[in-house]
C-alpha cells in the first residue's frame, strides 16, 4: 500500500481529483487530495498574504498531519513548484515525485521565470490591479463538453501572491528522491514546453507519456490512474 498526496496545478482545487481517488482506493492506497489557500473550498481565504511558501506548507501541513512515511507526492502544472519545495523541507517522507504536466524548476525560479515576456507584463497587470490571476478557460486545456464546463464551473482565481516568489531548494537533496514526468501531449500546452524538455535533459527523471490534454485527472481519469499505480508498484 501507498500514500498519495495530489496537488492540483493553478486555479484548481481537490475537487479536480474526483475522478482519480476512487480508483486509487479501490487499488488498496491511500490518497488525499490538498486544496491549496486561496482556491478551491478554501477561495474565501484569498489574500494577499498568500504566497508560494504558504502553498508548500499546505501540503506539508497534510503529510505531517496524516502522518504519512514513503508518501507519493503528485503535483499538477503551477504545483510543480509546490512538491518540489515540499521535498526540500521533508524529504526522510516521500517515496516519490510526480510531476503531471508539470513546472519543473531549477532553484532559484519562479513561477514567472518560465512564462514569456508577454505573459509575465499580462499577468503582474492582472496581480496589480486585482490581487490575482483570472483562471485560464478549460479549452486551453484540451476540454470541451461538459468537462469544460464543470473546470469553468469549478475554477477559482489564483491567488497572486504565488507568481513571483523564487524557489530555493538544495537541488542535490530534491534530485536523490525518484522522479517521474507525465506528459500530456494531445494537446499539448504549450506553457509546459519548457519542463518537458527539461526533464529530457537532466538525469535522473522516468517520463511517460498521455495521449490527453493538460488536465489529465479530468480528461484521462483511468490511464492517469494507471500510471499512478505503476510508479506505486515500482516505489
Amino acid at each position: 500500500m501507498s500514500d498519495f498526496v495530489l496537488v492540483g496545478g493553478a486555479w484548481h482545487g481537490a475537487w479536480c481529483w474526483k475522478r482519480v481517488l476512487p480508483m486509487l482506493w479501490s487499488a488498496g492506497h491511500r490518497a488525499f487530495a490538498v486544496s491549496l489557500s486561496g482556491v478551491g473550498e478554501r477561495a474565501h481565504l484569498l489574500s494577499p498574504a498568500i504566497n508560494l511558501s504558504t502553498h508548500i506548507t499546505d501540503v506539508q501541513a497534510v503529510i505531517e498531519a496524516e502522518e504519512l512515511q514513503g508518501a507519493i507526492l503528485v503535483g499538477h502544472s503551477y504545483a510543480g513548484l509546490v512538491i518540489t519545495g515540499v521535498a526540500d523541507r521533508v524529504h526522510e517522507r516521500l517515496a516519490a515525485l510526480v510531476y503531471l504536466d508539470a513546472v519543473v524548476p531549477q532553484p532559484g525560479e519562479s513561477w514567472a521565470s518560465r512564462n514569456p515576456p508577454e505573459t509575465q507584463v499580462e499577468r503582474r497587470a492582472a496581480i496589480a490591479a486585482t490581487g490575482v490571476i483570472a483562471p485560464a478557460p478549460a479549452s486551453a486545456f484540451g476540454l470541451t463538453g461538459a468537462d469544460a464546463e464543470w473546470v469553468n464551473r469549478r475554477q477559482t482565481p489564483q491567488p497572486g501572491g504565488v507568481y513571483d516568489e523564487p524557489l530555493n531548494f538544495d537541488a542535490n537533496r530534491w534530485a536523490a528522491l525518484p522522479r517521474h514526468f507525465i506528459s500530456c501531449i494531445d494537446p499539448a500546452l504549450p506553457t509546459v514546453a519548457a519542463s518537458r524538455q527539461r526533464v529530457r535533459e537532466q538525469p535522473g527523471w522516468q517520463v511517460r507519456e498521455l495521449a490527453t490534454g493538460h488536465d489529465a485527472m479530468v480528461s484521462a481519469p483511468t490511464h492517469l490512474s494507471a500510471a499512478l499505480l505503476e510508479i506505486a508498484g515500482k516505489a
